[in-house]
């Protein structure tokens, strides 16, 4: 509404008009410089609490986050219904606007909605070694919208949080034990029962082999060059490329030890009749 000022005197303007405003004002900037300590205070301690709670970091950021924008949000409502400026409307218009922002900005939200759902269900942690959307590695970091994942040849890979929560995730390291598949291929000459004892019995030597459960070691095959055996270890993923390369040098061990021939192809030639 306009207000005629044809007929007040500066006095009156000031007293009516400009001094309310200014105390508004005032009001107004306290409100916003106090609201922001307590702010400030609510969400240090909320994270605080969930550390010492032992909750995953990326889950404490998350809802620190989320609660700062939320009392921000609220601060802001108050401080406008000082200037008595309707909220209701002001409302529809955040409503909006989040909507607006969720139509341009629906990739990122998408991305930062797999993040909470990853935090929440939690398929994997840092530290963790996993494989999904094509990416094999260990977790550094699960952020608001990515996931950064470090390859074994030291190359780190930074992925959409949706693009991982849509894919098929497997974890390696939530387990115990994981099995280390390799073969043995014997020759001919070669006694495939003796030759399993003597693996099974050198494998069980090999550091950071587990026990339980026990090496596997069987006929998988015959082929043309001979006996092919599976021999499957078992050991913690931090150590599977040890147990891996270990397991390749027992096998070359024992047969250089047991003057094993080398497997070739065996094939009979018979004089035609």
């Amino acid at each position: 509404m306009a207000i005629d000022t044809s007929n007040l005197d500066v006095s009156t303007l000031v007293t009516t008009y400009l001094i309310p405003l200014g105390w508004k004002l005032a009001g107004a900037i306290a409100l916003w410089i106090i609201g922001g300590w307590v702010i400030n205070l609510i969400g240090n301690l909320s994270s605080r609490g969930m550390t010492r709670q032992k909750v995953e970091p990326t889950l404490v950021r998350y809802v620190e986050a989320t609660l700062r924008v939320i009392m921000r949000i609220v601060l802001v409502i108050v401080i406008l219904s000082v200037f008595g400026i309707e909220t209701t409307s002001f409302a529809a218009l955040i409503a909006a606007a989040g909507v607006a922002i969720g139509v341009a900005w629906s990739g990122l939200l998408s991305n930062f909605a797999a993040g909470a759902f990853l935090i929440i269900l939690r398929p994997f942690k840092v530290g963790d070694f996993i494989s999904g959307a094509g990416i094999t590695g260990t977790v550094k970091e699960i952020g608001l919208f990515a996931t950064t994942i470090d390859q074994p040849d030291n190359v780190r890979t930074t992925i959409g949080n949706n693009k991982l929560f849509s894919d098929n995730i497997v974890n390696y390291t939530l387990n115990p034990c994981r099995r280390v598949d390799l073969t043995a291929q014997l020759a001919h000459a070669v006694d495939p029962k003796q030759a399993m004892e003597l693996i099974r019995a050198r494998i069980i030597q090999i550091p950071n082999v587990a026990t339980d459960p026990a090496p596997d070691v069987e006929i998988l095959e015959f082929n043309a060059a001979g006996t092919k055996l599976v021999v499957r270890p078992y050991c913690h993923n931090d150590h599977y490329w040890q147990v891996y390369f270990d397991t390749n040098k027992a096998l070359a061990e024992v047969g250089s030890a047991n003057g094993w021939p080398i497997p070739a192809p065996h094939q009979v030639l018979r004089q035609p009749s």
